[in-house]
């Protein structure tokens, strides 16, 4: 009967506090800011893309890595995304903003504190020992909100974590596959550097032989060393060049870069790309889906801050007891007796707590103004890549043509000099050499200009996100 008694002179302290609680939130909701932040973006977007040809059209194929039919490449991006570095730290980012969605949850529940002592005590030959266990229990109640909300910018924060992972992955499996073509270019350019130096070290012997028997001149002499001259130099640039795609690639699969990563593979066909629908774009691509969650993390965070201006409602209860009433600890009545309620309301902080609720929704409205961005960038990246492709296309179509021609012009330009048609017809040894020159190159410009629309290709569906 006692504790009943206790226990209803309490809540009449609560009952008490009601008239206090009701006037501190009325005068707290008349300041609260009126504006609100957003919590979804909708943009009105194309129906198809502007540079997209016909064939380009229909949905966005998944899997793309299979479809460059290249088991070395497949074997070398999944060595990159077990081993690189700066996929590894996105991890455990990723496993940090999983923790803070704990964090975020467990400030919504009930927390207990509990400390002990003991006192050991010598008097006149008589030892005594005595011991204390307090508890102590506090729990705010979210009457308005704020808790949930700081658990949903948590939890926003976590999923837009997990999509910046899904984009740390693709990228770098792009990025791999991209320093794989660039180092199988950096070999064929290698190679053909060599066949070069090659080509004009026998062609400087007929020179030779020919200015020795006086039908060359020393032009033609000087032309011939100037030639091996720069092609020397060009094989010791091209070998620079395959030595950094090797480190390049190295890196990206968390090897040491000692350039001892070599191939002799020929660079994947272009398969056809479909591009699908802009609005397709928008939960296709990861980053995109992690600027959603921040604009959530961001109104969440928001309307914490304005509930901030609101009071704070907090119920705490303790108890104690020393060794002789330690089994009386836990007692509910115990307990009940020393609940209490608090309430606290901010009545002046110079303005603090306005600033950061109007803080708050400002960085609210900077998160759109960066979708609205990013997704205008991504836009602009698949248009670019679907033109350059069918620029690159074209391009391609015409270097074939070139290389063909130059090597026919080499072919009958060295066979007119050295099978020799009469002195006056015969072509000078600097139209062989020109022609010479003019056929190497066009070679050099069909492997890079390849390697050129494969990178093209690899920035497309990096533009288009989904899967690997």
């Amino acid at each position: 009967m006692q504790h009943r008694r206790q226990n209803f002179q309490y809540f009449g302290h609560w009952k008490s506090l009601s008239p206090l609680f009701l006037t501190l939130a009325f005068g707290a909701c008349q300041s609260l800011p009126t504006e609100r932040p957003v919590r979804e973006v909708s943009l009105d977007l194309r129906s198809a893309y502007a540079a997209a040809q016909a064939d380009n059209n229909g949905e966005v194929a998944t899997g793309w890595l299979r479809s460059l039919n290249d088991a070395t490449l497949t074997r070398i991006v999944e060595q990159a995304l077990a081993n690189n570095p700066n996929l590894q730290a996105t991890a455990t980012r990723l496993k940090s903003a999983r923790e803070g969605t704990i964090i975020g949850r467990a400030n919504r529940l009930p927390s207990v504190d509990g400390s002990g002592r003991t006192i050991l005590s010598r008097q006149d030959g008589d030892s005594s020992d005595s011991f204390g266990l307090s508890l102590d229990a506090s729990w705010e109640p979210d009457v308005w909100g704020r808790l949930r909300d700081l658990e949903t910018v948590a939890l926003a924060n976590y999923e837009a974590t997990v999509a910046d992972f899904r984009s740390a992955r693709l990228s770098l499996a792009v990025n791999t596959a991209q320093s794989w073509c660039n180092l199988i270019t950096a070999e064929k350019q290698l190679t053909l550097a060599r066949e070069t130096l090659a080509s004009f070290q026998k062609n400087y012997q007929i020179i030779q032989r020919g200015y020795k028997l006086g039908t060359l001149r020393p032009l033609d002499d000087a032309f011939g060393r100037s030639n091996i001259a720069s092609a020397e130099r060009s094989l010791k640039a091209r070998q620079l060049d395959r030595d950094e795609a090797a480190r390049s690639l190295q890196l990206l699969l968390g090897t040491y870069p000692d350039a001892a990563l070599t191939t002799q593979a020929d660079l994947p066909e272009i398969p056809a790309v479909r591009a699908g629908l802009p609005s397709e774009l928008l939960a296709r691509r990861p980053d995109l889906t992690a600027r959603r969650w921040q604009i959530l993390a961001s109104a969440s965070q928001a309307d914490a801050s304005r509930k901030n201006l609101l009071p704070n409602f907090r119920l705490t209860t303790g108890t104690g007891s020393s060794s002789p009433e330690l089994m009386q600890l836990l007692d509910a009545s115990r307990l009940a007796s020393s609940l209490a309620a608090s309430i606290a309301q901010n009545f002046y902080s110079g303005g603090e707590l306005s600033a950061r609720a109007r803080q708050a929704l400002a960085d609210n409205e900077n998160q759109i103004h960066l979708y609205q961005r990013d997704v205008l960038q991504a836009l602009r990246e698949v248009e670019s890549s679907l033109a350059t492709d069918e620029s690159l296309a074209r391009q391609e179509e015409s270097l074939l043509t070139e290389v063909g021609n130059t090597a026919l012009a080499e072919k009958w330009a060295e066979s007119d000099f050295v099978e020799g048609l009469d002195v006056g017809n015969r072509p000078s040894i600097l139209e062989v050499l020109e022609a010479q020159r003019r056929a190497l190159n066009a070679r050099a410009s069909l492997i890079s200009l390849r390697n050129q629309r494969l990178q093209n290709h690899l920035d497309l569906l990096l533009a288009l996100g989904g899967s690997i």
